[in-house]
């Protein structure tokens, strides 16, 4: 194997200094490239290495970094995701966040396979990179604008059109809402970096936006002929295992997941909505009454996302409702009026904030409401099944105003202001809200959220196999299937490659078709287990931040009481729910299949063997 870089990376890291103006480009260390390949690999690392373990997410030591991986530009499908790592305002933990669009791939032609943002702007700023480095513009015209009006607004002072990709803060972020995320407005479809608070970190810098102009970098992969070859070869089988994802986009599983009654409703009070009631919310509906195109990121065939209009609601063109919104705006909130349901989301894009994070925790508040916790004087609109202020509750929230404040710092924290009685309908863990795949009704998904790093993000523990019946009602093996799906996801996120195309063209676990990609893309001679390591590699680093904040252990690996202590009450599911005792021993399963110890840290051995940091 060579110990030069291979010519499909970009090759630098530029970090940007917002206080200063100052750059630096750094050269990718190729030991680190074979370490952690990029993308969410080099994001942690950064992490790691230049956030004190005692800052807070909204201190400027906390940084943003944007990076892309080995296989972003090249034939390898599907890679035009990016990965922006930080400390998250919502579990001050280590996050990741991925995104679409045209972005990533306009990032990876600039040569900068990491951009850092470090430290805080003296006044409302936007960056923008090209193959030269960066600078810093001032931004006082977009402040209070939506994340497409500032898209938009910075692609016409840069006056280069489409060759300019922005992604951007939205009020809610400039506000500093826990979960504001960013969003970018691509050729055809947008990417939203949406969990963790990434518009928020965004916010607390006092910069608006990042864009990135188009550079001349091409990469190279090691063997070209062949490379083409097995990337044409998965078109099929991709192209046939997403047939429900190019027809209706994510949304079309909230009807197979309800039949399942795996489906939280009022608040994950039950698990099954009225048949009626999830048709109308459907992805059939949607593309049946509502869609108007079909989009992509670049370079994807398999056009996954969605536009729709509501003349009544004065929507033209907004993006779909994805499944994880229509859970946490739909059927945990009991309002199934279609066309307030997309406003809401819309505004949510558009203020720039994570509809899952928000969704949950207004539906945890409508609870609370019910059990007499908040009053009517709190807020009008927290009633169960009010479509109307669900969304006057986005403009409220992103704004601070009334309730919307308390809503504006997610469940956990609104919980802790309430009392110990609200924390039996805190749906979520390590300060971030849940997901739509039940930690009740899938097993996988108990143990696997209990263990992420991220807290309540499906993004580490993948509910796909679960759905085919592998692990989703049995405890036996499963604790190892959670940790190997982990790795999965560690090193889908470091390549950087969609996850919907992943399990649908490439397979549900690393495999043979990863290993020949890696090695055929970057010259290297590593084995399926190899491939492997480097996601567990990953996954661990980003534990290691987590323990080195407090935020990991045995009594942070834990579910909320909901999950552990009520059955679902009804429907094909009725009965199921992860026990404390059933938890304990995935968890100690877990631990041991990982080389962890009794608390839940990475042994000497572990480490040695990861080639990872002892201290």
């Amino acid at each position: 194997m060579s110990d030069d870089l291979p010519p499909a990376y970009g090759g630098e890291i530029l970090h940007v200094h917002l206080a200063t103006g100052e750059t630096e480009r750094e050269a990718i260390d190729p030991v680190d490239a074979r370490r952690l390949l990029g993308g969410n690999g080099f994001a942690a690392k950064l992490v790691h290495d230049h956030v004190p373990s005692d800052a807070g997410p909204f201190d400027p030591e906390n940084v943003l970094a944007f990076a892309v991986g080995p296989m972003t530009a090249t034939p390898f499908q599907s890679t035009s995701r990016g990965v922006v790592g930080f400390v998250s305002p919502m579990t001050n933990g280590f996050f990741d966040s991925t995104f679409g669009g045209t972005f990533p791939q306009a990032q990876k032609t600039a040569g900068f396979d990491v951009v850092v943002l470090h430290g805080r702007a003296e006044e409302l700023s936007y960056v923008v990179v090209d193959e030269e480095g960066a600078r810093i513009e001032d931004a006082e015209r977009f402040a209070g604008e939506d994340t497409y009006a500032t898209c938009e607004g910075i692609r016409e002072e840069e006056g280069v059109g489409h060759s300019t990709h922005v992604i951007a803060a939205g009020p809610a972020g400039e506000n500093l809402v826990r979960y504001a995320c960013l969003l970018h407005q691509g050729r055809d479809r947008e990417g939203v970096a949406g969990r963790g608070g990434a518009g928020a970190v965004m916010g607390s810098k006092n910069v608006k936006a990042l864009a990135i102009r188009e550079g001349s970098f091409e990469p190279e992969v090691a063997s070209e002929s062949e490379f083409r070859e097995l990337t044409t070869g998965q078109m099929g089988r991709l192209m046939d295992e997403t047939q429900m994802l190019q027809t209706h986009g994510t949304a079309g599983l909230v009807n197979p997941i309800n039949e399942m009654g795996k489906l939280g409703t009022r608040n994950n009070q039950s698990e099954q909505a009225e048949d009626a009631d999830a048709e109308a919310v459907s992805g059939e509906t949607l593309k049946e009454e509502y869609v108007t195109e079909d989009t992509t990121c670049a370079a994807c065939a398999v056009r996954c996302g969605k536009h729709v209009s509501v003349e009544s609601e004065g929507i033209t063109e907004a993006k779909i409702p994805e499944f994880e919104s229509l859970f946490a705006t739909t059927t945990m909130q009991e309002v199934y009026d279609i066309k307030r349901v997309m406003k809401a989301n819309d505004l949510c894009d558009r203020l720039g904030m994570d509809t899952i994070s928000w969704g949950v925790t207004v539906a945890f508040a409508r609870e609370c409401h019910e059990e007499g916790l908040l009053g009517e004087e709190d807020s009008p609109h927290l009633e169960f099944g009010d479509a109307d202020g669900l969304v006057e509750l986005a403009r409220e929230t992103a704004h601070r105003e009334g309730i919307g404040d308390a809503i504006a710092e997610g469940s956990f924290r609104l919980s802790e202001e309430l009392g110990e009685e609200s924390e039996e309908f805190v749906h979520g863990r390590m300060g971030l809200e849940f997901a739509a795949h039940s930690p009740r009704g899938l097993k996988g998904m108990s143990i696997g959220y209990a263990t992420s790093n991220r807290g309540g993000s499906h993004h580490d523990t993948r509910p796909t196999r679960q759905y085919r019946g592998e692990y989703d009602e049995t405890t036996e093996g499963t604790a190892e299937f959670a940790a190997r799906s982990q790795h999965f996801t560690a090193l889908g996120d470091s390549l950087t490659q969609c996850r919907f195309v992943s399990e649908g063209g490439w397979g549900v676990h690393v495999n043979e078709n990863y290993r020949d990609a890696v090695n055929l893309a970057l010259g290297w001679e590593l084995s399926v287990e190899e491939v492997e390591e480097i996601g567990e590699r990953v996954y661990t680093l980003e534990r290691l931040i987590n323990l080195e904040r407090g935020v990991a252990g045995r009594e942070t690996d834990t579910l909320p009481h909901r999950v552990t202590h009520e059955p679902i009450p009804d429907g094909p599911s009725e009965g199921m729910y992860c026990p404390p005792e059933e938890l304990e021993r995935m968890r100690e399963e877990y631990y041991a299949f990982r080389g962890w110890d009794s608390e839940g840290e990475p042994t000497e051995e572990t480490l040695s063997r990861l080639d990872l940091p002892a201290d």
